[in-house]
């Protein structure tokens, strides 16, 4: 049967940035379904405030509709959706950036429900918790202030993360395009800015949530490096690569790379399209 790819965004993104990939995917014959995570998409919440001309001292402490959601409220979400999806054949679960958080979550706990999982540029930490990270050498290069300061509020007010994308400060617009968008052009950058949503949760999980050996480790995995990203550089994509392999050396991902930022994959979908399709070709004759 044909498979199905559920697409899972990242941080303050949602199910539209991946409209591109899934025409690409239609087009080439395959299946999808994009995401929205608890409090993503329709579910966000945009206050006039955010609107212009902005109030930053009213958007400091509105309420958003993402206080509080956990991480594993997303898994459990995930996991309805890959209930519904595996009811018409095989699943491969592909996620991207933070998104691969709450995948690798749903994979612990659920793996008879995905026939193949796809990390892009995304997280699975194995050794350490999410954060833990950010002080390790391969994340020198990132560059934390220039995002920070475009946040908004104070994180355990609000119960959540609040980055202003609507701002209009050179500093911070040219800080987020050498982020996640270096390799595009202003024009795209702006419209792909457009498209991501102010709020985002604060809940990064537990070791609990750490990639597991026996049941995530059970599922064929692919990592897709994207070479130019400096959010989440090669050297942390990298490193979560040879944790799993190490975690489960009898089931090493299959490791794709493709040219670009963390971004240009979803702007220009055709390369990414292709290496799902190619992914989707290891399946079992059978599944």
């Amino acid at each position: 049967m044909q498979p199905t790819f559920v697409l899972v965004h990242g941080a303050f993104a949602n199910s539209f940035s991946f409209a591109p990939l899934q025409a690409e995917l239609g087009l080439l014959g395959h299946r999808s379904v994009a995401v929205d995570l608890p409090g993503h998409g329709f579910a966000a919440t945009y206050k006039r405030a955010y609107q212009a001309p902005q109030d930053l001292e009213a958007l400091a402490t509105a309420p958003g509709a993402i206080k509080n959601v956990t991480l594993a409220q997303n898994a459990t979400h995930l996991i309805g959706i890959l209930e519904r999806a595996r009811q018409n054949g095989p699943v491969i679960l592909v996620s991207h950036s933070r998104g691969g958080m709450t995948a690798t979550v749903a994979a612990n706990q659920r793996p008879d429900l995905i026939d193949h999982i796809v990390y892009v540029s995304a997280w699975c930490p194995v050794d350490l918790d999410v954060g833990a990270y950010y002080a390790e050498p391969e994340m020198a290069t990132v560059d934390s202030k220039g995002l920070a300061s475009a946040m908004i509020g104070n994180p355990a007010e609000l119960g959540l993360l609040r980055s202003n994308f609507r701002t209009a400060d050179s500093g911070i617009l040219a800080a987020f395009k050498a982020a996640f968008l270096a390799d595009g052009t202003d024009e795209e950058f702006m419209v792909f800015l457009n498209t991501f949503q102010p709020d985002e949760n604060l809940d990064v999980g537990t070791p609990d949530d750490r990639a597991q050996a026996g049941t995530w480790g059970r599922i064929p995995r692919s990592y897709v490096r994207l070479t130019e990203d400096t959010s989440m550089p090669l050297a942390v994509q990298d490193r979560m690569i040879r944790e799993g392999d190490a975690l489960t050396p009898e089931n090493p991902y299959d490791v794709r790379t493709l040219t670009s930022s963390h971004l240009k994959w979803l702007v220009d979908p055709a390369p990414a399209a292709r290496v799902l399709g190619d992914i989707a070709a290891l399946l079992p004759a059978d599944s």
